[in-house]
Formats: C-alpha cells, sequence, structure tokens
C-alpha cells in the first residue's frame, strides 16, 4: 500500500526545541541522557528542508556548532584535551565523543559496573568511555577498544572519529553557506576556512597511506587505530576523499566489506551489535551515497540490491523490518550486543524506501 511521506518540518520542529533548551540534540528524550548528544546530522536534516531553511535555522546550527566546540578556548599544551575537543600533534583541534558523567549508564547500569570489575581503568573513567561511545550510536563496537577482544579495553575518548569530524566539516560549510546568503561575508569565510582546515586534518591523520583506507585516529598514543570500519565511507559521503582515496577505498569495500546482506560494519566479530556480521542502514546509506558521489555506480549497486534483499528476506519470514541484519548469513538475522534485536525502525524503513526509489 502506498505509503505516505513525513514532512521534514514535523520532523525538524521538535529537534528545534531541544536545541533550543538544552544547546543539543540529546541521545534520548529522557533526562538522564542530556549529558551526551545525538551526533551532528542536524545540518543534513535542514538542508532538506530546502535552501532558504539554513538561513531560516542559523541560530540553532550556530548553536549546536558551539556546543561540539564548547571549551576550545581553554585547550592549551598543558592541556590538550577538553570535552569534545582534542589538540592533534600539528596543534590544530579535532572532536571527540563525550558524556558530561562518568558514573554507569541508567539504562543498563548493571552492565556498566559489572564491566568495571573486570577493568584495569578507573571505573569512572571506563564510564566515561562507555557513555562516549553511546553518543556515537556505535553502542558498541571493537572500534572503541584498545584489545578488539576485551570490552573492558574500551577507550573511546582517547579516540578521533573520522566519521564524527566529517559531519562537522559539513556543519562548518552548512553555517559558511547561511552567512553568504545572509550578506554576512566575513563570518562565511571564517566558517569555509574552519572546514577547509578540518579536512586537511582528517586527510592528514585518518588517512593511512600504506592500507590505502581511513581510520580513526588515537591521540594519547598519537597514531592511528588498526580497525577497518565503514566510518570510512564518510569521508566519501561527505566528498573530502581524493578521487584516489575514493578508489580504494571503494576497492578495499567490495573486497572485504561487501556481503551477501550489504556491508558488515567492521571486520571483527566480536560479538558486539556494532560489528560483524551486523550491518545498518544508516552505514549502508552512507556508503552507498558515497560510492555514488564518485561514480562507483556498479559497485553501489551490489550494496543496494543486497541491502534490499536482507531486508525482504527477514520481512518475508517474520512479517517485520528490524533495526539490524547479519550480513554474512542466509537468514539475515542480526544478533549481538546489551539487548535483543528491535522491531521496527525508522532508519531501516527510510533507508529502504529511498533505495527502491533510487
Amino acid at each position: 500500500s502506498p505509503v505516505s511521506p513525513v514532512s521534514p518540518v514535523s520532523q525538524v520542529s521538535p529537534i528545534l526545541s531541544k536545541i533550543d533548551t538544552i544547546g543539543n540534540i540529546p541521545n534520548g528524550n529522557r533526562t538522564y541522557f542530556v549529558g551526551r548528544s545525538q551526533p551532528p546530522f542536524f545540518s543534513l536534516m535542514v538542508r532538506l528542508l530546502g535552501k532558504d531553511a539554513i538561513v531560516k535555522y542559523l541560530p540553532h546550527l550556530e548553536k549546536e556548532y558551539k556546543f561540539w566546540m564548547n571549551g576550545k578556548e581553554s585547550i592549551g599544551a598543558s592541556n590538550n584535551s577538553v570535552k569534545r575537543l582534542a589538540m592533534m600533534p600539528d596543534g590544530f583541534i579535532l572532536n571527540r565523543y563525550w558524556d558530561e558523567h562518568n558514573t554507569p549508564r541508567p539504562e543498563a547500569y548493571k552492565e556498566d559496573v559489572e564491566l568495571s570489575n573486570q577493568s584495569i581503568q578507573e571505573p569512572q573513567e571506563l564510564f566515561h568511555h562507555l557513555r562516549a561511545a553511546a553518543e556515537s550510536g556505535w553502542d558498541f563496537s571493537s572500534r572503541w577498544f584498545k584489545n578488539v577482544k576485551k570490552f573492558s579495553s574500551i577507550h573511546t575518548t582517547e579516540i578521533i572519529p573520522v566519521d564524527l569530524n566529517c559531519l562537522l566539516v559539513y556543519l562548518e560549510q552548512t553555517l559558511a553557506e547561511a552567512y553568504k546568503q545572509s550578506g554576512e561575508l566575513n563570518k562565511a569565510h571564517e566558517y569555509e576556512v574552519l572546514a577547509d582546515k578540518r579536512k586537511k586534518a582528517i586527510i592528514n591523520f585518518c588517512w593511512n597511506e600504506n592500507q590505502k583506507f581511513f581510520f580513526d585516529f588515537d591521540f594519547v598514543e598519537q597514531r592511528q587505530k588498526e580497525h577497518f570500519t565503514l566510518a570510512a565511507s564518510f569521508p566519501l559521503f561527505f566528498k573530502i576523499a581524493t578521487e584516489s582515496q575514493a578508489t580504494f577505498v571503494a576497492q578495499l569495500l567490495e573486497a572485504k566489506f561487501l556481503k551477501a546482506g550489504g556491508m558488515t560494519t567492521t571486520l571483527e566479530f566480536s560479538g558486539q551489535q556494532w560489528d560483524a556480521p551486523n550491518g545498518w542502514a544508516p552505514l549502508q546509506w552512507i556508503t552507498y551515497k558515497g560510492l555514488k558521489n564518485y561514480k562507483f555506480d556498479e559497485l553501489a549497486f551490489k550494496l543496494k540490491s543486497n541491502w534490499i534483499n536482507a531486508n525482504l528476506k527477514v520481512y518475508q519470514q517474520t512479517g517485520k523490518m528490524t533495526e539490524k541484519y547479519d550480513v554474512v548469513s542466509e537468514d539475515a538475522a542480526a544478533s549481538g550486543g546489551e539487548y535483543p534485536n528491535q522491531d521496527g525502525f525508522g532508519w531501516t524503513n527510510g533507508v529502504f524506501l529511498a533505495m527502491m526509489r533510487g
């Protein structure tokens, strides 16, 4: 039966109130989520409303940006990380995930306390890393671990995520365009410079010329992480990668990540839900559009076909769309993580419909 489209305006309005009252978009709609944000996708939502919307919602875009950059003025040689910011070896400041609190998550109190008993980290430090990973949305993944086999080695707040910083490039570019449309050319130039500098920093710190792939960066140890993840698709989605870099990423995605049901999130079978063999709709879309941006249409079509078929297979078996899918197995039923696979899910429905339409 026909599906009635949801108005983008109706989706943005509740978010505006959150930014107005809290200063960011919390990780969930309960008071104990206020200490952590959603990743900064708001600028992409505003863009869906048309060119005039970025001017109309400029105060909200600016407010979210200030939230992510809060504490920048206090970073220095003796204090190289503050809240969601960390100073890189060359003095440039990039972003990390964070949470204002260092206690067990109320939604997983028992699990967090039990994990703290297995970890050599101080409990407050561990809880900070757990909460920061929850802010990323990738809760949980070996991406955040020092030892990919040990959950207790999680160290999220020491990591500069490539995808988060790509999102912030886009927010800076959106602010630059909004100020340009508003006639404030000096402010527009300021954000253009910030976006260009961040793009160069992403290439400098996250591109690995030997592996020909994008990786997160451990700013404490001052070296790249070694975990292959679909976060590497974000520089393609936001057109930050060079043509050569995009070609190498596409080749590796096809060789290692593409499975019968779509793209696996990582190459690690850790038992965490944001690892192999699971695939998630948002990352399928980011990767699909990223490949399309660089004219890898054949690979993009394979990804789309495999993902749609996995969705349909589970729907035919259960009558449901679900939160995530096992892209490796024949039945496509996902598992792993702190809770059972969830029924429904707007991002699954939305990506399915968008891929079916084009």
